[in-house]
């Protein structure tokens, strides 16, 4: 049995080495307050960066939830590849969230498009299209398409994608993470409908959130 594992993504260790080593600094030179701001700070890049482990559903036929958030919007959009009118998912992850986003289904890569923006409040409506994302297009095993978009937000200042068109995700596979605060839309394809409700809690890789109609 593999042991419960809490690990750092990438991306936050240059975070946390830095606010680290100021905070041993300002000790050794005994400014106190400053090492005492430097060592919470430590702390919150370590929370933030977490990426613990997750237990994806073992039903085939069921999507799983992008990013760990609040569902804040169920609602009929236009697909950001195709235009096509699809129900939407939209997960606000908050500042204690973990923001590693991970895959809804099985599936292949097909397409990846960043588009650069503003960095409104990323739970407005106008967040969709006004600013910075990035959308990817899975295609899944039944040849349905899905398109997922990591949106930033008010705090948030990078979109981490890591990986390109061709490759194949597993479902609940890690694939990219939003800095500080931001937000995931997931596009469900032609008969899937939404299992999750507004306002529910959902964790990435690991909570249900759509399934076959």
């Amino acid at each position: 049995m593999r042991p419960a594992h809490c690990g750092i993504t990438p991306e936050g260790w240059p975070c946390i080495g830095l606010t680290g080593l100021s905070a041993l600094v300002f000790a050794c030179i005994g400014c106190w307050l400053l090492a005492v701001v430097f060592l919470a700070l430590c702390w919150f890049s370590a929370h933030f960066f977490r990426d613990p482990e997750r237990v994806v559903p073992g039903d085939p036929d069921v999507a799983v939830s992008p990013a760990d958030g609040k569902v804040i919007r169920i609602e009929r959009r236009p697909d950001p590849f195709s235009g096509e009118s699809l129900l939407c998912i939209s997960i606000f992850m908050n500042v204690f969230s973990v923001h590693v986003n991970r895959s809804p289904v099985a599936a292949r890569v097909e397409d990846i498009r960043y588009f650069p923006g503003a960095f409104v409040n990323a739970a407005w409506d106008k967040a969709s299209t006004d600013n910075e994302r990035c959308a990817y297009s899975l295609r899944d095993d039944k040849g349905k398409l899905w398109s997922m978009v990591q949106i930033a937000g008010l705090v948030a200042r990078r979109i981490v994608c890591r990986v390109e068109p061709g490759d194949s995700l597993d479902r609940g596979q890690r694939y990219g993470m939003i800095r500080f605060g931001s937000r995931v839309d997931l596009y469900l394809p032609q008969g899937y409908g939404a299992v999750a409700r507004i306002g529910q809690q959902v964790f990435a890789g690991q909570s249900i959130v759509a399934r076959p109609e």
